[in-house]
C-alpha cells in the first residue's frame, strides 16, 4: 500500500468514526476545511492584496482576477483559508524563480493532489515579480506558486498564466534561503515526492536552513469590487 492509500484509508476511518457527532467531539483535525477542496469555492475578487508573513519578512501579492480568473480563484480560497501557513519556500533557483506549496501535513496535501484546475489563457507576462501557479502539463494546477526572479517569457509560450505579482517586498523573495538548489534530477534539493509523503518532517531533518512562510492572509482593505449595477 502507498502512502496516498495508507492517507485515503486514515481519512475515511476518522469519517465514519465523527459520524453522528456534535462539531465539538469531531476530531480536530477534521474541523479542519482545507481537507474538503471542493467547499472552497469562493470566486475572488476582481483585485485583492494577499500578505505573506516570512522568516526573512513580508511580501505582498495583488491578484488581478482578470489575468488569470481560475487561478485568481483558487488562490484566494487557499490563502483565505490558511493553506500556505507554515510552508517552506522548498524550490529557490538563482536568477529564474521561487516555488512553494507544499503543505507541511501530508494529509492536507494528499487532499489537493487530484483538485485540478483548467488551464487559464496567458493574459499577463512571466516578468520579474509575477506570480503563477505550478503545473505538470495542460490542465494541472493544484496549489503551488512561483514568483520570477527574472523576466520569463519562454514560461508564456508554456502555458503559465500569472494571476498576480508582489508589489511590496520583492527584496524579501530575492533573499530567500538557495544554498540547497533545485531538486532531482536538476539538483540535490528537496525531493518534491518524498515532501509530499512526509511534510514536515523530511523538511526540517533534511532541509533545516529553508526559509518559510509563517503565515499569509487576505488584506481586508485590498478587496475591490466592481460597482452593483
Amino acid at each position: 500500500m502507498n502512502y496516498r492509500q495508507v492517507w485515503t484509508v486514515a481519512l475515511l476511518a476518522l469519517v465514519t468514526s465523527s459520524c453522528g457527532r456534535t462539531e465539538d467531539e469531531v476530531p480536530a483535525e477534521l474541523r479542519n476545511p482545507l481537507l474538503y477542496p471542493k467547499r472552497l469555492d469562493e470566486t475572488a475578487p476582481e483585485t485583492f492584496r494577499a500578505h505573506f508573513e516570512t522568516t526573512e519578512g513580508d511580501f505582498v501579492i495583488e491578484v488581478h482576477r482578470e489575468w488569470a480568473p481560475l487561478g485568481a480563484d483558487r488562490f484566494y480560497n487557499l490563502v483565505k483559508n490558511g493553506f500556505y501557513d507554515d510552508h517552506r519556500i522548498y524550490r529557490v533557483v538563482e536568477g529564474f524563480m521561487v516555488q512553494f506549496g507544499i503543505h507541511p501535513d501530508p494529509l492536507v496535501d494528499y487532499q489537493w493532489r487530484d483538485e485540478l484546475i483548467l488551464d487559464d489563457p496567458v493574459v499577463a507576462t512571466n516578468a520579474r515579480g509575477r506570480v503563477s501557479f505550478a503545473k505538470g502539463g495542460a490542465n494541472s494546477r493544484t496549489v503551488e506558486i512561483f514568483i520570477s526572479y527574472r523576466n520569463n517569457p519562454e514560461l508564456d509560450r508554456r502555458g503559465f498564466a500569472p494571476f498576480g505579482e508582489v508589489v511590496e517586498g520583492m527584496e524579501v523573495v530575492d533573499a530567500f534561503y538557495a544554498e540547497y538548489g533545485d531538486g532531482p534530477p536538476r539538483g540535490d534539493g528537496v525531493y518534491q515526492a518524498q515532501a509530499q509523503a512526509q511534510g514536515a518532517e523530511y523538511f526540517d531533518a533534511e532541509f533545516p536552513e529553508l526559509d518559510r512562510v509563517t503565515r499569509a492572509w487576505v488584506e481586508a482593505d485590498s478587496v475591490i469590487t466592481p460597482p452593483a449595477g
